[in-house]
């Protein structure tokens, strides 16, 4: 009996590492048993016992041990055994018992207590957003096994998510019911508590920076007291503080303070829900920037180094600064060697000597040698032909590394809008083989429609006008007849393919039709376009359009109103009256070529085209200075000078627009010597003659780190000329205020938008034949907008904005002036669908009065509507 207690107490202890709770290895064996040496028995059998829902075979499985196994007692395989059940976290209570010991063989006995399984989670506490993010943190489900770890970690992970969000004082409780079956139901209760704000920030010894200023470089942590911080976060969450506190030092580094330092920080609890910090600093010594001396450079002259690095000798110490004009920046030095293919080019600055409060610098630079390319791969691409996507790429193998090139090759890619042009410039892999001076490029691509189906309603004064159109962006007019390669329409070269239609019933019809190649035989990016139109407008009544000149130009409703309740005049102004016996047929056709420039830089392009309008007139009475009868020819050469630097078009970030562009026509007046002052309308408009010359400009700044809050600023001006007074043409005129989308009630007009303005109202008009005529030879327009984007995705692109305008327009140049200006202010919101275009909706009001009217009143508040272009 001795030996027996013995071998009892040796395989317990034997087990005590491996078991965690009720785990035990017992021998009962009336027979003795010597442990002078280690004893090999054969198991006879196994049976297993205790609380559980496991099939016997499948617990035997899992020990390891089988019947006819011989094992050594003291030994390793029966501690393995109660080690597996352990980890696996299934049982609170495993033993392994000896039934019986005879000679050589013994039975064992696998005794369990199997853990609860969770049958309900009920939060209480909570809200829904919160259980949801809480149940991603604590991987909690139905089903699971009740453990003491996953009690622990329930408390743990709550209380960690409620801290991040500011309740620091939260508290967690999980209560359990059992049931007969082996499950658990809990129930955890979390009381939040008050959210914990910071009230206060004490600091002591500070002396360059103000509690202000140190409160701003804290990002997350922010005092409550403060007026400034209306807007900013005040809620305290001690792993943003300690964040904070970095940042703090941070700033001290950026004004010269190299040595500055948090002595001691201490947070105190003013009541539940407020905390008071205090800070104790030492600022250190002020440093500034001494001499700066460039070793190891061989390509570029030191002074050419410190003209890019751009930092003075006696400038204020900082570091962040110091790095970002080596690395970081657009214009940094190591920008000047990665653009010329040193893809391998290093640089250290180290702080060679402090003398007094002046640090000197040396930058030691390794050049090694210009990289080439060796393999350029596109990944994601299943829409557009490869050598399309190569044809814009500046990177290819053979040629030297550019980051320049690089990022051209990514603007380019962007502005065909096949691409996500988020995705486009953080996916792109660059792989440098030091070894062989080589580097890989990966372009990864993801796809995406830009095809777009426009189906809209608008209304204007001759009732609603539909519009069906669609345009595709990714043509392929050589696949035209190989139906195999159809999608729709053949698709794959980058071609775009359009066609629209306009509709008023009987009043008004616009059919159109252009093509667009970006590179004319596939060598070279010469582009072409083609676009031709048709349409056709009816007239209204001669009633009705002078009760509408009579409302415009005496700011009347109605004749009602004009003659008092008792004249026998009604609205009928604002009822449809076709005309059938007037009617304007139009029809225009052009044809353009482009080219890339690569002087004065290689963003310039030069546009040139040849346009052709006719306008057939049948008794017109509107807008064409008494030009009623006949035809009317439109022969025009286009020129446009532009340079475009923009990242991408849809939500543009940086860089600029500027175009320049003159259209003319012949000059017939002075060709043919003929005295127009006394010919008649018809033969002064037969063929018309015009010089139009527009300019406008558009930058785009990043105003945030992240570079989403955008600010856009805009001017333009625009101006048509005559070479014979008697012979200016009534058309080519602009047409100002309002949405600038084009209007089917202003043929042969370039209509301009300016937001909080009526459209049209701010044209100058004409009287002729007792007609109003709209007469706007000159405009200026002038924008400041702040974007933010909402949404940045591949199928939606949304973004908010606001502006300030300015514009106006004028009939000759003497009256002319740049500071006239009717100006606006106002809120918007752009949605970019590629099965769309864009759509858009502007709140706008104009302070100044509109020219003409006799309310002396305001424009005041106007809304506007965007479909498929941009102001």
């Amino acid at each position: 009996m001795k030996k027996l207690l013995i071998l009892i107490l040796l395989s317990a202890f034997f087990c005590t590492g491996f078991a965690q709770e009720n785990d035990t290895v017992s021998v009962q064996n009336e027979n003795a048993i010597s442990y002078d040496a280690v004893k090999k028995l054969i198991i006879a059998d196994i049976k297993v016992t205790g609380d559980i829902t496991h099939e016997d075979y499948v617990v035997i499985g899992f020990s390891g041990l089988s019947v006819g196994q011989e094992i050594s007692v003291p030994g390793s395989e029966i501690s393995s055994a109660v080690s597996r059940f352990w980890k696996q976290g299934y049982f609170s209570q495993v033993q392994i018992l000896a039934d019986k010991i005879t000679n050589d063989s013994v039975w064992l006995n696998i005794s369990l207590m199997q853990r609860p399984k969770i049958l309900q989670i009920t939060y209480y506490g909570v809200k829904k957003t919160e259980k949801e993010d809480i149940e991603k943190k604590i991987n909690m489900s139905k089903g699971d096994y009740l453990t003491t770890d996953l009690l622990d970690r329930i408390k743990i992970q709550i209380k960690k998510f409620f801290a991040e969000k500011g309740f620091e004082n939260s508290e967690v409780n999980v209560y359990q019911k059992n049931d007969n079956a082996g499950s658990v139901a809990l129930d955890i209760n979390v009381e939040k508590g008050a959210k914990v704000k910071v009230h206060e920030i004490y600091v002591a010894g500070n002396k360059a920076l103000s509690v202000r200023k140190i409160d701003k470089a804290m990002k997350k942590t922010h005092r409550s007291t403060d007026i400034f911080n209306i807007f900013k976060s005040k809620k305290f969450i001690k792993s943003e503080y300690e964040n904070d506190k970095n940042l703090v030092v941070a700033k001290y580094n950026e004004i010269g303070y190299r040595d500055a330092e948090i002595l001691s920080d201490s947070v105190v609890h003013t009541d539940s829900a407020h905390v008071d910090i205090y800070l104790k600093i030492d600022e250190g010594k002020k440093y500034y920037f001494g001499d700066i001396t460039w070793i190891g450079n061989t390509i570029y002259p030191s002074s050419v180094l410190s003209m890019y690095l751009n930092i003075n000798k006696g400038d204020i110490y900082n570091l962040k600064h110091l790095e970002k004009r080596l690395k970081s920046d657009e214009d940094a030095v190591s920008s000047l060697y990665n653009d010329n293919g040193y893809l391998f080019f290093q640089i250290d600055p180290v702080e060679s000597s402090i003398v007094g409060d002046t640090i000197n610098f040396e930058m030691r630079i390794y050049e090694g040698r210009p990289a080439s390319i060796n393999n350029v791969v596109i990944n994601g691409n299943d829409r557009v032909y490869e050598h399309v996507i190569r044809r814009e790429l500046r990177t290819r193998p053979g040629a030297i590394y550019s980051q320049n090139d690089l990022v051209r090759s990514l603007r380019d890619l962007a502005q065909m809008k096949l691409f996500d042009e988020e995705k486009l410039f953080t996916d792109v892999d660059i792989q440098p083989n030091v070894e062989d001076g080589t580097v890989d490029i990966t372009y990864n691509l993801q796809t995406k429609s830009s095809d777009q189906f426009e189906f809209s309603a608008g209304y204007g004064a001759q009732g609603i006008v539909l519009s069906v159109g669609i345009k595709f962006t990714n043509f392929a007019i050589q696949n035209l007849f190989k139906k195999d390669m159809y999608r729709i329409l053949p698709q794959g070269e980058g071609q775009t393919f359009g066609i629209k239609a306009q509709a008023n019933g009987k009043y008004y019809q616009n059919y159109s039709i252009q093509f667009f190649e970006p590179w004319l035989g596939g060598k070279r990016p010469n582009s072409l376009s083609v676009s031709a139109y048709y349409a056709i407008q009816t007239g209204v009544s001669q009633r009705y359009q002078q009760n509408y000149y009579n409302s415009s130009m005496y700011g009347y409703n109605s004749y009602s109103q004009l003659y008092g309740n008792g004249n026998s005049y009604d609205d009928s102004y604002n009822s449809m009256e076709y005309d059938t016996g007037t009617r304007m047929l139009t029809f225009g056709a052009s044809i353009g070529i482009g080219t890339r420039l690569k002087w004065p830089d290689d963003y310039f392009s030069l546009y040139t085209e040849v346009s052709y309008q006719n306008y057939n007139l049948r008794n017109w009475y509107q807008y064409l200075f008494g030009f009623r009868n006949g035809t009317s020819n439109n022969l025009s050469l286009g020129i446009t000078l532009q340079r475009n630097s923009i990242d991408q078009p849809i939500y543009t970030k940086r860089g600029s627009t500027f175009t320049f562009s003159v259209s003319a026509t012949p000059p017939y007046s002075l060709i043919n010597g003929k005295d127009y002052s006394k010919a008649t309308p018809e033969e002064t408009r037969k063929w018309i003659e015009y010089h139009k010359w527009k300019f406008s400009g558009k930058m785009f700044v990043p105003l945030s780190k992240n570079d989403k809050l955008v600010l856009m600023a805009r001017v333009e001006y625009g101006f048509v000329g005559y070479y014979n007074k008697y012979k200016q043409s009534p058309f080519e005129k602009f047409y100002v205020g309002g949405d600038g989308m084009s209007g089917y009630t202003t043929p042969g007009t370039e209509t301009i938008g300016l937001r909080g303005y009526t459209s049209g109202s701010l044209t100058p008009s004409k009287i002729v034949d007792g007609y109003s005529v709209s007469n706007g030879n000159l405009y200026s327009r002038l924008t400041m907008e702040l974007r933010y984007p909402i949404m940045m995705q591949q199928s939606t692109t949304i973004w908010a904005l606001a502006f300030l305008e300015g514009g106006n327009c004028w009939d000759t140049l003497k009256k002319f002036n740049p500071f006239d200006l009717k100006r606006s202010a106002g809120v918007g919101l752009r949605v970019y669908l590629p099965m769309f275009g864009l759509l858009g909706v502007d709140w706008g009001y104009g302070f100044d009065r509109i020219a003409g009217d006799t309310t002396g009143k305001a424009s005041g508040s106007q809304f506007t509507f965007v479909l498929g272009q941009e102001f």
